[in-house]
Formats: structure tokens, sequence, C-alpha cells
């Protein structure tokens, strides 16, 4: 039951049905699960712990927003981790398998970008940004996978899933986007194929860099549309 209302309570985030700074309680979810309180408040804790919720004084357990800071601070975490498992990948010789296999999630990507062709559209719609954002996670999963390092895998599969669920929903990509990240993943894949870990390493960098800054730009912008909307409310009370 705890598991139920763990996976329930995730959803909603995910789909933003519940948005960051909305109270979480314990009656409406077991409610709305027709169990008890105590999965769903072991739910809570769970959540709390991962930081996909936070506990306010007079508040209970609210969704938890993302500040500057924690989105540098995950990403990071999420570029020493992976660092080291590429380092690890690059430093023995990997199975033409393995290696197929990596190349086979590599090129997911493609589809995309022949879709975007197919169509003529110049972005991404939400449902694609959907498939993208599965067929990026899957690259860099197998990259962890691959490393052996089931705990690190763990710890960043976390932080993912706050950056993706808590950061401004951005537009969808554009083909030189896509593009881009196409050629980073070939790039990792090839670095790690010849045993190249200082290639690797380096391109590893350069594509988290690049989605760190895009995410750090969309939250400045949404700063910026807040302020400007708090401004309007004062001024319309004035």
């Amino acid at each position: 039951m705890r598991e139920l209302a763990y996976a329930h309570i995730q959803r909603k985030i995910a789909s933003r049905e519940l948005r960051a700074g909305t109270p979480v309680s314990e009656l409406p979810i077991a409610n709305e699960l027709k169990i008890s309180r105590t999965p769903t408040r072991e739910a809570l804790r769970q959540l709390i712990t991962e930081g996909l919720l936070e506990e306010l004084p007079g508040r209970g357990a609210v969704v938890a927003r993302l500040e500057r800071q924690d989105i540098i601070d995950l990403y990071d975490l999420r570029e020493a981790l992976e660092l080291h498992a590429v380092r690890t990948l690059a430093a023995r010789t990997n199975t033409p398998e393995d290696l197929a296999a990596l190349q086979k999630v590599t090129d997911e990507m493609l589809h995309l970008i022949h879709e975007l062709d197919r169509l003529g559209t110049p972005v991404l719609d939400d449902e694609q940004m959907q498939h993208f954002e599965s067929s990026d996670i899957g690259f860099h999963i197998a990259l962890l996978r691959m490393a052996g390092n089931r705990r690190s895998l763990r710890v960043v599969n976390q932080a993912r899933q706050l950056i993706r669920i808590f950061a401004m929903r951005r537009g969808g990509h554009d083909r030189v986007s896509l593009e881009r990240i196409y050629r980073h993943h070939c790039d990792i894949v090839r670095a790690i194929a010849l045993r190249k870990a200082e290639e690797a390493c380096a391109v590893v960098s350069a594509h988290i860099q690049d989605s760190r800054r895009e995410r750090l730009e969309q939250y400045e912008q949404w700063e910026r549309n807040a302020a400007l909307d708090r401004g309007r409310v004062i001024s319309i009370a004035g």
C-alpha cells in the first residue's frame, strides 16, 4: 500500500497536477486510493526524504520548489557521477555487444529528427518532447548501468527526476538542438569504444553544462515573469 501511495503522489507531481508549493496531506490521498492513512504517511515520509516534498512548519508536507542553487547543485552532482561512469567505461575493454546496445539507445534520437523532417514542423510538440526525455534519460541510464555502479544510478535517477519535475516546462527542441544532443551522445560512445577517457569526459561535461545552462535560463525567465506578475498585482491593488 505504501508503494501504491508513493507512485500515486509521484505521478501527480510529475504530471504537474500537484505544483510546487501545493500542500499534500494524508487524508485526501488515502481517500482517493481507499487505503488507510498509515501507508500514505509512510509514502509522504519517503518523498520528503527524496526531496520531492518538503516539510514546512504549520503547513505540513508541500511539493518542493527548486531554487536556482538547487539546480546548480543537482547538475554538479549529476556531472560528477556521470564523469566517473564514463571514465570507468573508457578505461576497460567493452564487448561489441555492449557498445552496440549503447549505440542503439543513442540512435533513438534519430527517430525524432527524422520525424521533424517528415512532418515539416520546426520544434517537437509535447508528446514528442516526452519521447525525447525518455530517449535522453535512457542513454544516460545505459551509461551508468554499464559502469556497474548501482548506487550512482539511483542517485542520478533521483537528481534527474527532481530536475525534470520541478524545472519549468521547456518549449520543444528544434532540429539544431536535437542534432547537437545526438552528436554529443555519439561522441561519448565513440570515445568509450576507443578508450579515450579524457575525450569522453570532456564531451559529457559539455553536454551536461549545456543542459544546466538551459535550465538556469528557464528559471531566470520564470523569475522575471513572476516579478512582473507581482508588480501587476501591486499596481492593480494600489
